[in-house]
């Protein structure tokens, strides 16, 4: 199945400035998409970044269609070795991932999404993922499920929204991505309910937990968890705040939050790696990387665009440099030679890794800068070097890369 941006909600506006961007001379022209329309650009955006977009894009509405099993979407796809070469081996079953690859599937056409979902729609596969949902324990599956679903069909189960509005209001701890998601998810369940009230007290925990550099923590409140890792957030943990606060000032005017996202935005480009790397560790207290490896995949193609286009969109900072930088690392990483994106697997390949005992290296880094804020262990590359391939897939990435890039409806507000 050949797809690209072009496959989407028929009535979906492109982002402003979204116009293709036509061949230039010496450059790589876009390739035909089958009767498709090519990816729309983002302003500034090279012409090799669209055709690499286009070719993402479509990696990722396959490898959907793979993993999906007719009823949800597994944990992970693990790359196996056989005698007759590389398989992908589907393990588990996880509600988040399912409600996040129907976000991205739902930005395509109905055809296309039937087609990918054995004759299903996003929205159906939203309505059965919100209904297991209750009762989950996991509060970022509650959150991912009363987004998907407001966002996708419009309606939220009331005793799903009500359980995940009671489990934010408790004032018990809340992991920095759930409640990330779950403010996302009210913002996107307001037409429905009177959520404001819910908006405004996930707001204030998560600029509460926000660190002076604009970082922010793994746990809120700020202090959660153990002395030696609390200070601690990783990139999940700045991009998840960083879009849910973008989202809120677009949608209520609200120049606290709007500053605070644009802040978290200005911090992690900055610490951006020469060769795009997004970082996985950073000291929430500071404005520094407390440990650079993994680099993620989902990171580069999807997760740090999805949130700086919505930035971008509330009227925040432009970051399309960045953005760029970080789809060049999929094709030209330094840390390795192997290649990440793979064509025959329908994947892109998890993350590269430094080779160390599990986890030996954050554990390392989180100790000292406990001690020392902004120090780094000397050598540390050359005793732990990077370049280990994880040869895995989650539903989640090629979800987000499609929610990334596919035009979809802004969620409101200007500034």
């Amino acid at each position: 199945m050949k797809i690209a941006a072009g496959l989407h909600k028929d009535h979906a506006p492109p982002r402003s400035g979204s116009d293709p961007v036509p061949p230039q001379s010496g450059s790589n022209p876009v390739p035909p998409q089958s009767g498709t329309d090519p990816v729309p650009s983002r302003t500034g955006t090279r012409p090799e970044t669209a055709v690499r977009v286009i070719q993402l894009t479509d990696l990722a509405v396959r490898g959907l269609t793979r993993m999906y099993d007719g009823d949800g979407f597994p944990q992970t796809a693990r790359g196996a070795r056989t005698s007759f070469g590389t398989e992908l081996r589907l393990e588990g079953r996880s509600t988040r991932y399912t409600s996040i690859a129907a976000l991205g599937l739902h930005l395509l056409p109905e055809h296309a999404q039937r087609s990918a979902l054995h004759g299903d729609t996003a929205a159906e596969l939203a309505r059965r993922t919100g209904i297991r949902a209750r009762g989950h324990r996991d509060t970022g599956a509650l959150a991912l499920a009363v987004w998907a679903c407001a966002e996708i069909t419009g309606s939220v189960d009331s005793a799903l929204y009500e359980e995940l509005r009671s489990r934010c209001e408790s004032g018990s701890p809340l992991a920095t991505v759930d409640a990330s998601w779950a403010l996302t998810a009210a913002l996107a369940a307001r037409t429905q309910f009177d959520s404001g009230g819910l908006v405004q007290t996930l707001k204030r925990r998560i600029l509460a937990a926000q660190g002076p550099g604009g970082l922010f923590p793994h746990m809120i409140p700020v202090g959660t968890g153990s002395r030696l890792r609390r200070h601690i957030g990783s990139f999940a943990d700045q991009v998840y705040p960083l879009q849910a606060l973008a989202r809120t000032a677009a949608a209520t005017d609200d120049d606290v939050a709007f500053a605070a996202a644009n802040a978290c935005a200005t911090r992690i480009c900055a610490l951006q790696g020469e060769a795009g790397q997004w970082w996985w560790h950073y000291d929430s207290r500071g404005h520094s990387v407390a440990e650079r490896f993994p680099v993620y995949s989902v990171h580069q193609h999807a997760m740090a665009p999805m949130v700086l286009f919505d930035l971008a969109a509330a009227g925040g900072d432009d970051h399309t440099a960045a953005i760029e930088l970080g789809i060049d690392w999929l094709q030209s990483h330094p840390e390795t030679l192997a290649d990440l994106v793979c064509e025959s697997q329908d994947v892109v390949w998890r993350k590269v890794g430094r080779r160390e005992p599990r986890k030996a290296a954050r554990s390392l880094a989180a100790a000292t800068t406990a001690l020392r804020p902004g120090s780094e262990l000397p050598g540390l590359d050359r005793l732990l070097p990077a370049g280990v391939v994880d040869y895995e897939c989650r539903p989640y990435e090629l979800g987000w890369m499609l929610y990334a890039w596919l035009p979809r409806n802004e969620f409101g507000g200007t500034r």
